[in-house]
């Protein structure tokens, strides 16, 4: 299966080549396929404010990226830049509030920064380690996809519609997909009849982003309006809602895109299982439950516009961009330390206590 999940990984988001970051610009696909160059950290984090980049995953492996640049740049001016570069990394850190990958990348690159020895090139190493993070989600995706499989076959072995929120393929990770990874190699083993897709208001990931990814590689997908889902897990026999993370705290709660809450509550009332799919970097274990999660709203005019045209009486919208679904509405979360089945503070301690897979 691994062979078959390779030679299967066709689409690229982040680019990292010759010192120069480069970003698919995802706020014009499936219309345009254009790419944007990145040389400064201040420029990064606009793009990931602006959702050049998206994905908790995504978002922290471009914040890595960002930070070399960042680096290069203040070795160049002289003076104090390690002080410099604390900049660099306030503005990446405030790019995004929810997204916990954002910060658990920029942990990692200013821990390896404090390990720096005596003759060691700062950028070379910098530099290094942001390829490392990348790399380590590549692979990460690769075996969430296959745990994610194995659970769905277990369940039942027969093709089955799936449905899914939000975009969390290779465009929002560092290769494979999460829950869309997992959905992929479902499809590669001969799982899935059908993938409902919601089309994910306002930013229509799904529509856009899903729909896009899934179509080109040949996987049976029919996009739907969000308030659509709980019909069709009525009526077209749905048996598995897949979605990814963008935050898990201690107690198994799961912080996502806008409208993965309700779609929790109406597979529980409908029978149909709940898959989480994100790598560990996403759990938080600082963070007791969901009610201690930043939740980013967004300007009204993303609800009131729609390709920048105003669609939409002149009232105040509200924006939310993510909401909580808590841990009892969730039958499983993958990783690629293993799989949790039906979550809570126990069994995510003890997921986390694991070095690798076992």
């Amino acid at each position: 299966m691994r062979e078959q999940l390779l030679a299967a990984e066709k689409v690229i988001a982040i680019d990292w080549r010759d010192g120069v970051l480069r970003l698919l610009d995802q706020r014009l696909l499936p219309q345009e396929e254009t790419w944007l160059e990145y040389a400064t950290a201040a420029d990064v984090a606009e793009a990931i404010r602006l959702m050049v980049v998206r994905g908790a995953p995504a978002i922290g492996i471009s914040a890595a990226y960002g930070l070399v640049l960042g680096a290069r740049a203040r070795l160049a001016a002289g003076g104090d830049w390690r002080e410099a570069l604390e900049q660099d990394f306030s503005v990446l850190a405030d790019s995004r509030p929810t997204a916990v990958n954002l910060f658990w990348a920029l942990n990692r690159m200013r821990e390896r920064l404090e390990r720096l020895k005596d003759g060691e090139d700062p950028l070379q190493v910098l530099e290094a380690e942001a390829v490392s993070i990348h790399e380590s989600d590549r692979e990460a995706n690769l075996t969430m996809a296959q745990l994610g499989m194995e659970l769905i076959r277990k369940h039942q072995g027969n093709p089955q519609a799936l449905l899914t929120h939000c975009n969390t393929g290779a465009l929002a990770t560092g290769g494979f997909g999460t829950a869309l990874g997992v959905i992929r190699a479902a499809h590669l083993d001969g799982l899935v009849e059908r993938v409902y897709a919601d089309e994910t208001r306002p930013w229509l990931q799904g529509a856009r982003l899903t729909a896009w990814e899934l179509a080109n590689e040949g996987v049976p997908v029919s996009l739907n309006a969000d308030a659509a889902a709980a019909h069709l897990m009525k009526t077209a026999g749905i048996t598995w809602v897949i979605v990814g993370a963008d935050r898990i705290t201690a107690n198994g709660d799961v912080a996502n895109k806008i409208g993965t809450y309700q779609l929790a509550v109406c597979a529980m009332h409908h029978g149909v299982r709940f898959m989480v799919v994100a790598p560990s970097s996403t759990i938080d274990m600082a963070l007791e439950s969901g009610d201690d999660i930043p939740i980013e709203e967004r300007e009204g005019r993303e609800l009131l516009e729609l390709g920048g045209k105003r669609v939409a009486a002149d009232v105040h919208a509200v924006n939310p961009v993510f909401d909580v679904t808590p841990a009892d509405l969730i039958d499983a979360i993958v990783t690629e330390k293993g799989i949790v089945e039906r979550p809570d503070t126990a069994k995510l301690a003890q997921l986390m206590c694991r070095k690798r897979l076992h």
